[in-house]
């Protein structure tokens, strides 16, 4: 992840016995990745005029896991509360950004602001976005 946040440490996990969806992706399968993140919008029933949102932030985190992070990262979601859970993991060192006068770089910045919650854990083990989304409208 290349983004201007302040990242925690530590972990998130989907609550025990709640189903979890996950999708394993590399650069190329971008596209597969909107699908999978259209998917899960609609399968949780949020509204059809903010999927499109969801689909944007959840394609900027990926985007950035796998040009910024690692060459591969893994996506998972999972349903709390009515909302919809989306975790973007790769194994990539957190670096910095974006610095001032930059074209790109804004990625979580875009995704925190189309998201209800977003929290970033970095660490040894690599970085995580954590991103929640009202589910049913």
């Amino acid at each position: 992840m290349n983004e201007d946040v302040e990242p925690q440490s530590g972990h998130t996990s989907p609550p025990p016995g709640v189903p979890v969806k996950a999708l394993r992706f590399r650069l190329p399968d971008l596209p597969r990745v909107r699908q999978f993140a259209e998917d899960e919008a609609r399968a949780a029933g949020m509204p059809e005029e903010v999927v499109g949102d969801f689909v944007i932030a959840v394609n900027e985190v990926a985007t950035n896991a796998v040009t910024h992070g690692a060459a591969s990262a893994h996506l998972r979601t999972w349903v709390s509360g009515g909302d919809l859970v989306v975790e973007v993991h790769d194994e990539g060192l957190w670096k910095p950004g974006p610095m001032p006068g930059a074209v790109g770089g804004m990625g979580l910045w875009v995704a925190r602001l189309l998201s209800s919650d977003l929290t970033l854990r970095v660490g040894s083990g690599g970085s995580t976005v954590i991103m929640r989304f009202p589910g049913k409208g």
